[in-house]
């Protein structure tokens, strides 16, 4: 019997249409051809998709299940979303909800390196983690670095660089990242914290190689990307090179896509490797939902096919003044991420940094979301 995977659709629809929309979909994302053309059985029974299921969702919209064979996946992670989305993702009635994967699926992908729990190691049980962010792209390498210094002198869990910060003739990469690991590291030396701080990736495959090599004669061992500019296969090759290296998804272009976000951020990142996964948190300056918000910590932290869970890490406009309100929301098992609310502090970023970084330890943090799946 062919492996499939259920991949589920919301689709806008009449009832009379929706049983031949729902078909098209299947062979969108599988042959996408007439089906009276084919005239290999095999491909017919195995590898034209296979509608499983249309459920009413009401005002005008319908849950579509629809199996997709393994086999035509390759196992490769920018093929895998080719036959989730790739054609449907040009119409516009269809988002990709979800999928529901087979053990086989899990084997190959094999989900983030270290996870939630490596990321956690040694810091102190039962509190969330805090993480400050290098801005404004534009500044010399010695600013940079000088940021990156009072930030670790504060003792978060995390520096990282803005997702602005590539290879740029104002900060190069090789100039850059040992600069500010020197940084930080002399920092942690000096007052005992263990901050690790992570440079963002960019470029092609083979530069970012290079940029990880880089970073880890530096002794560093967690980096940033974003999948959808490198690429999910580019993200994946570079999760499985490097196995005992911690990597951050972050969410550039992830808005220009019709899938839903608790899908790709929650699963489709974890299941490729992300180990923490940025997202922009309700109530800044972008337009998630906390049911969305919470929707993707969830599926980023829970019992998943035997993988590793991933950190969810909320962000974009967060101040201090919400930490008990993003603590109560995530519980432990969360990043919080503090970028250009904290660089306001110009001189007293260090203080300001410390005010957070023991505000959130201060705090004590419920279960997350993810503990829903096993409560």
């Amino acid at each position: 019997m062919t492996s499939r995977i259920t991949a589920i659709y919301h689709v806008t629809a009449t009832a009379a249409t929706i049983e031949s929309r729902a078909q098209g979909i299947a062979v969108e994302q599988s042959v996408e051809m007439p089906l009276a053309a084919i005239d290999d059985p095999r491909v017919l029974e195995e590898i034209v998709g296979q509608v499983q299921s249309i459920t009413d969702l009401g005002q005008g919209v319908y849950e579509v299940r629809i199996g997709l064979a393994v086999e035509t996946t390759g196992l490769e992670a920018g093929q895998l979303i080719n036959m989730l989305y790739g054609n449907t993702s040009i119409q516009d009635d269809t988002v990709l909800w979800d999928a529901e994967f087979p053990e086989e699926v899990f084997a190959a992908f094999k989900g983030p390196n270290v996870g939630l729990e490596g990321l956690r190691a040694d810091k102190a049980p039962g509190r969330a983690m805090t993480c400050g962010a290098l801005k404004p792209q534009g500044l010399p390498v010695a600013r940079l670095a000088d940021l990156a210094r009072r930030f670790a002198d504060a003792g978060p869990d995390f520096i990282k660089d803005d997702h602005g910060h590539a290879d740029q003739a104002f900060s190069p990469y090789a100039e850059r990242v040992p600069a500010i690991a020197r940084a930080v590291r002399e920092s942690n030396a000096r007052t005992g914290f263990k901050t690790r701080y992570l440079p963002s990736l960019n470029g092609n495959l083979d530069q970012m190689r290079a940029q990880i090599r880089l970073g880890q004669a530096e002794g560093l061992d967690t980096f940033m990307i974003a999948p959808m500019i490198a690429g999910f296969s580019t993200f994946h090759t570079l999760v499985r090179e490097n196995p005992t290296t911690a990597f951050f998804s972050h969410p550039t272009m992830t808005g220009a896509s019709r899938i839903a976000p608790a899908f790709l951020h929650g699963k489709l990142f974890r299941l490729l490797g992300a180990d923490a996964v940025i997202y922009t948190n309700h109530g800044g300056r972008f337009g998630f939902t906390r049911e969305t918000c919470r929707a993707i910590a969830r599926n980023a932290t829970k019992p998943w096919g035997g993988l590793k869970g991933a950190v969810p890490v909320p962000a974009g406009g967060m101040t201090q003044d919400r930490v008990p309100e993003m603590v109560e929301c995530y519980g432990a098992d969360v990043i919080l991420l503090i970028g250009g609310g904290l660089l306001l502090a110009r001189e007293r970023l260090t203080e300001e940094t410390r005010a957070f970084v023991e505000a959130v330890a201060a705090l004590p943090a419920p279960p997350g979301p993810g503990a829903e799946e096993v409560a």
